[in-house]
């Protein structure tokens, strides 16, 4: 394809302007030429910015998908209207990138798959931790069958007080949930991709609200109105897969602990281990002995060189372009996005009930 990808974004709020927009601007092969917000100054602000000459701007998101010049959209609005907005894009014959998480219930996130499947457009989720340098070494580690079989994982996503107090983060029917759904869901997608094990068999989860009802609490954007705080400030689960193997996902945004870790993973193998711990580490027995060793991630050692520098959300965008122009399965696909909020529903759930979910 000679002709630049002409991309629309619906959505542009905080997700756009800090990953989306600048991260396909750096992209030679995309044109961003259309976009969409129901505050329509917002996107103005936006088209201005990062616009071709002559974007258009629009309020409502029918009339964005409606142009059959569009080629790629892009969706970033709250968690309750991803399925609608995805899957009508996928149906007016548009590749679709969809924030994380995949929807806001499994039930819309399958709805999502066989949108996919029936148009034969691309449909790929935003989970951007995949793209950085540990977690992409971390696969290839794993790929390569140096930690043999993964039967025991960690998902951790844990802030100690980082309660995000603007837009419609603490609005548990726009988003479906807290910390849980917003930045386990990161830990969640890692863990499962690291270990390509997407059969659940049984979870059992709990969920808090213990510090979610303070008043003038510290907060890393301060503090929160606790009568606006309708989501969980923590949620834990135990994953049983079909094959055995276990994982624990630890989320929180408020906590009273010191072991703060986002977006990473623990994995434990027949072979070895390894962690997210201080950048990546590898831990196993050689030679009847233990050994630890550390992964050193950037070229290093040479005076004013410290390699080539791109951001992971950059990554990601170069890579899913790259898929829709030389026709590739895009690194998220939506498939396994799916399996993640499947299995964050039924911590949901666990939670609500009391009792373990069983799948199938």
């Amino acid at each position: 394809m000679s002709r630049k990808l002409k991309i629309g974004i619906i959505g542009c709020g905080g997700i756009a302007n800090g990953k989306h927009l600048p991260s396909l601007s750096k992209q030679p092969e995309v044109e961003l030429v259309a976009f969409c917000d129901i505050i329509l100054s917002k996107a103005e602000k936006a088209a201005a910015q990062y616009g071709v000459e002559g974007a258009k701007v629009y309020e409502d998101y029918r009339s964005l998908i409606a142009d059959p010049s569009i080629d790629v959209v892009h969706v970033c609005t709250p968690n309750d209207s991803h399925a609608e907005i995805s899957i009508a894009s996928l149906e007016a014959d548009k590749h679709v990138m969809c924030e994380k998480p995949m929807a806001k219930t499994a039930a819309d996130a399958r709805r999502m798959v066989e949108a996919a499947k029936r148009t034969g457009k691309k449909l790929t989720i935003g989970y951007n931790n995949r793209y950085r340098p540990d977690s992409w070494f971390m696969k290839q580690i794993c790929e390569d069958g140096e930690l043999g079989e993964i039967y025991y994982a960690k998902a951790h996503a844990i802030r100690r007080r980082a309660v995000p107090t603007w837009g419609v983060f603490l609005d548990e029917e726009k988003q479906g949930g807290g910390p849980l759904i917003d930045i386990g869901t990161h830990a969640l997608d890692l863990t499962l991709w690291m270990m390509n094990n997407y059969e659940p068999k049984v979870v059992l989860g709990t969920s808090f609200h213990k510090l979610s009802g303070k008043e003038n609490a510290a907060n890393a954007w301060g503090p929160w109105d606790p009568k606006k705080f309708t989501v969980e400030d923590s949620a834990m689960g135990m994953i049983v897969m079909k094959n055995g193997a276990t994982i624990v996902l630890e989320s929180s945004w408020a906590l009273n602990t010191l072991d703060v870790k986002e977006a990473k993973c623990t994995l434990s193998g027949t072979e070895a281990g390894a962690d997210m711990e201080d950048g990546l580490r590898l831990n196993g027995e050689k030679h009847s002995r233990l050994y630890t060793n550390k992964v050193q991630l950037d070229a290093g050692g040479v005076a004013f060189y410290d390699g080539k520098k791109e951001k992971s959300e950059e990554k990601e965008a170069r890579l899913w372009i790259d898929a829709i122009l030389n026709d590739k399965e895009p690194v998220v696909t939506p498939e396994q996005a799916c399996v993640v909020s499947e299995i964050l529903e039924a911590i949901y759930e666990s939670a609500k009930t009391g009792k373990a979910v069983y799948f199938d």
